[in-house]
């Protein structure tokens, strides 16, 4: 399995919704995005891409694999 890349977090957003999720919604200090029952709080947008491990943090609490990751391209 390949490592996690860095990525902006627009390309965050836009693979996170090819794979179910709704938003990013406003909330409190971070936006969040909704899939069925879970509530997965993002990283504030910025200029500096989201680093892999963060990105693999945000993975394993959204129950999404890097499988699933690669396939949401």
């Amino acid at each position: 399995m390949s490592k996690l890349s860095p990525v902006k977090w627009s390309e965050l957003v836009r693979r996170l919704r090819a794979l179910g999720f709704e938003g990013p919604f406003a909330g409190g200090k971070h936006p969040y995005m909704v899939r069925d029952d879970l509530v997965l709080r993002i990283p504030n947008p910025h200029r500096r891409e989201i680093g892999p491990d963060l990105l693999a943090r945000i993975l394993r609490q959204a129950k999404v694999s890097r499988r699933e990751w690669e396939r949401a391209k």
